[in-house]
C-alpha cells in the first residue's frame, strides 16, 4: 500500500532540524523528499554527535525517508538544475535566514513562475520582519524569547532554566508538516498553490500560551500566577527508584491518600477541593512524598493501579527500549543502515489503516541519489559527468 502522500514530491533545501525533520514527516507519508545539498560536507547535523562511518544518529533518524542531491547553488547551472526540479516538485521547503532565498535567485515570486501551484514554505527563527528577523538562530534563543525558559525557572531562585531537549525546533517541525499537508489539501480544492511561512519563535508561543501565558489571556486581568507556576514536579523516590503519579480530581485524591495508608488526608480541609490541592500543592506533595518512600517502585504501582490513581514508573532511557508499553505498540524497529550497520529508531507516530507510513528507506549518504535524480530531469551520463567535474554537482 502506498502512502498518504504518494506522488508528492518535496524540495527540500533545509539543514538542520525543524526543515529536515518536517520534510521527514512528510516522507514516512509516502512523499517522494530530495534534500538539495550544498557540496563539501552537506547538511551541518551530518557530523553532529558519535558518528558511525560518517553519519550521525541524530541526522540518521531526521533525514530517513529521503534522497541526496549535491548542487552547487553558487554556479548558475547549478541553480538552473534545482529550477528544473522545481518545475515538477509540489513543495519547496527552506530554512534560510530572511532574505538569503530572494539573494540566491530562489524566491517564491522566481519559483513560483516555474510552477504557478507551488507550495512555497519558508521557516525562519524569529519571522521575515523586526528587530530579530535577520539574527542567527538556535534553538536556546527561541526558548529564551517564547517564555519556555521563564516556565522551567528554579522554584526557589527564580533562575530560568532551558529544556535539555531542543523543543522549539522539534515543534515547529511537526507544525510545518500540518501547515504543508493543509496546503496540499487546499490546492486540491482550488488548484492554488500558497506561500506558508512559519517562524520557531511564532509556532512556540502558539504552543506554550494554554498553560503558560494563562494569566494573560483575559485583558484587563493580567496575572504573572498560572499553570506552569505552580506546578510542582510530580517525580517521587521510592525505595529503589522514582514513580509519578497524579491526583487530580477528588476521586483520584481519595484513592491515593486511603491507597497509601493516610485516610486522615480526607479530613484536611487544605485538600478538600481541586482549588485547595492546587493553592496548599507544596504541602501536599511533601506529604505524598513521604509516604512513597518507604516500598518499592513496583508495589506502589500495583497499589495506585487498583486504586485508578494515574501513576507510571519514571524509566531511565535505555528502559524503554525493553518496556513492555512500547514493545505492545510495536514502536521501536530495527533494521540495517546500508552504509552506518544495525540501527534503531521509532517508526513513524501516526498510523493509518489504509496508506502506512513507514521507512522506506535510510538516511542518505551524502549525494548518494544525484545521479539518479538527474538522470529523472533528463540528463545523459556524459552531461552528469561533465557537470561533477566542473563541480556543479557531486
Amino acid at each position: 500500500m502506498s502512502g498518504a502522500l504518494e506522488g508528492v514530491r518535496v524540495v527540500d533545501l533545509t539543514s538542520m532540524i525543524s526543515g529536515p525533520l518536517a520534510t521527514r514527516i512528510l516522507g514516512d507519508q509516502g512523499a517522494d523528499v530530495i534534500k538539495v545539498e550544498p557540496p563539501g560536507g552537506g547538511d551541518l547535523v551530518r557530523k553532529l554527535g558519535s558518528t558511525r562511518r560518517g553519519m550521525a544518529p541524530t541526522f540518521a533518524t531526521v533525514n530517513r525517508n529521503k534522497r541526496s542531491l549535491v548542487l552547487n547553488l553558487r554556479e548558475a547551472r547549478g541553480r538552473q538544475l534545482l529550477e528544473r526540479l522545481v518545475a515538477d516538485a509540489d513543495v519547496f521547503v527552506q530554512n534560510f535566514r530572511p532574505g538569503t532565498a530572494e539573494r540566491m535567485g530562489l524566491g517564491e515570486p522566481k519559483l513560483r513562475r516555474l510552477r504557478e501551484d507551488l507550495i512555497y514554505v519558508s521557516i525562519s527563527g524569529f519571522g521575515e520582519a523586526g528587530p530579530y528577523a535577520r539574527k542567527r538562530v538556535y534553538d536556546p534563543l527561541i526558548q529564551a524569547l517564547s517564555g519556555l525558559a521563564d516556565v522551567q525557572a528554579d522554584r526557589e531562585t527564580g533562575r530560568p532554566q532551558m529544556v535539555r531537549l531542543i523543543v522549539p525546533d522539534k515543534l515547529t517541525a511537526v507544525a510545518a508538516a500540518q501547515a504543508i499537508t493543509a496546503a496540499l489539501f487546499a490546492r486540491e480544492r482550488s488548484g492554488l498553490g500558497q506561500h506558508v511561512r512559519l517562524s520557531m519563535l511564532d509556532a512556540m508561543i502558539a504552543f506554550l500560551w494554554p498553560e503558560a501565558m494563562a494569566g494573560y489571556t483575559w485583558v484587563g486581568n493580567e496575572s504573572d500566577r498560572s499553570r506552569p507556576q505552580l506546578a510542582q514536579d510530580l517525580v517521587f523516590e521510592t525505595a529503589d527508584g522514582f514513580i509519578t503519579a497524579g491526583a487530580v480530581s477528588d476521586a483520584e485524591w481519595q484513592g491515593f491518600a486511603r491507597a497509601v495508608g493516610h485516610p486522615e488526608w480526607l479530613e484536611d480541609e487544605r485538600f478538600a477541593t481541586p482549588a485547595g490541592r492546587v493553592t496548599h500543592v507544596r504541602e501536599r506533595l511533601e506529604l505524598m512524598a513521604e509516604a512513597l518512600a518507604g516500598r518499592s517502585s513496583a508495589e506502589w504501582l500495583e497499589v495506585l493501579d487498583a486504586a485508578q490513581v494515574p501513576c507510571a514508573p519514571i524509566l531511565r532511557r535505555h528502559q524503554i527500549l525493553t518496556h513492555a508499553q512500547v514493545e505492545a505498540n510495536a514502536l521501536l524497529v530495527e533494521a540495517r543502515h546500508p552504509h552506518a550497520g544495525p540501527i534503531r529508531q521509532p517508526r513513524p507516530a501516526a498510523r493509518f489503516d489504509a496508506t502506512p507510513a513507514e521507512i522506506r528507506r535510510q538516511a542518505p549518504l551524502l549525494g548518494e541519489h544525484t545521479d539518479e535524480i538527474l538522470a529523472e530531469l533528463g540528463l545523459a551520463a556524459g552531461e552528469i559527468r561533465a557537470l561533477r567535474e566542473a563541480e556543479v554537482v557531486a
